[in-house]
């Protein structure tokens, strides 16, 4: 996290973070909602990207002064948990599991693609620390339930859950940005031409050699599983 946001939430009790946390005030219902406010945001990260969340454009979202959100996030660090929190509620967190761990995992590390593919700004949320919510914290139990016929400590199992989602939040974000670089042909037509230059050059053999292998299915969903199969296959349970 970068210092200056780390800052902005050291000092904040994380507990009182998440909505269902918030004792209700006395006096007059509030106009807005934490709840309100972050489905807001999450609406707009969705539409325009995660640079469009700003305090004024969710305080627009609501029909909010900018300055009456501060009460319900006194920054955007702060509506990011809150965000993150929220979108995890949308991950299943009741389906039976196999008892297979490596099995397991694979269906995890699927169904966070989705999830990251339905909100594209969420690798990118998910690059700097974020302090678990209550729908984090239910995922991250089963993940961590699905480990447990690994026989791994609890150290590993967390280590390994952290290396699957940044894996997974890693190639979302390649493939969104693949998805979009598709939209440019020509673009793509001039990066191959360039590669081929670049093979035939005589100084990368070894580049020469990988591009002339028969080519993998190319498809989303195939090369995901193939990446993932490789990650899974590797880990050791020692």
């Amino acid at each position: 996290m970068p210092r200056d946001a780390e800052a902005a939430v050291s000092g904040m009790d994380f507990g009182e973070l998440w909505p269902s946390s918030v004792p209700p005030r006395r006096g007059r219902k509030p106009v807005h909602s934490r709840e309100a406010i972050t489905a807001a945001a999450v609406a707009l990260a969705d539409a325009e990207g995660l640079e469009a969340v700003t305090m004024r454009k969710v305080a627009a979202q609501v029909g909010a002064g900018v300055m009456s959100l501060y009460s319900y996030a006194p920054d955007k660090e702060t509506l990011l948990h809150l965000m993150v929190d929220r979108v995890s509620g949308e991950l299943p967190t009741t389906t039976a599991l196999t008892g297979d761990w490596r099995a397991d995992l694979k269906a995890i590390a699927h169904l966070q693609r989705d999830h990251m593919l339905r909100h594209p700004w969420l690798p990118a949320a998910l690059s700097t620390r974020r302090v678990p919510g209550p729908n984090t914290l239910a995922f991250l139990e089963r993940a961590l339930a699905a480990l447990r016929p690994s026989g791994l400590d609890g150290a590993a199992k967390m280590e390994i859950f952290a290396q699957l989602t940044a894996f997974v939040a890693g190639h979302v974000a390649h493939e969104v940005a693949q998805a979009a670089a598709a939209q440019s042909p020509e673009r793509a037509a001039a990066e191959a031409r360039y590669l081929a230059a670049v093979a035939a050059d005589g100084r990368h053999p070894e580049l020469a050699e990988a591009l002339s292998a028969p080519g993998r299915a190319l498809a989303p969903e195939a090369t995901f599983t193939r990446f993932l199969n490789r990650l899974i296959g590797g880990l050791d349970a020692d």
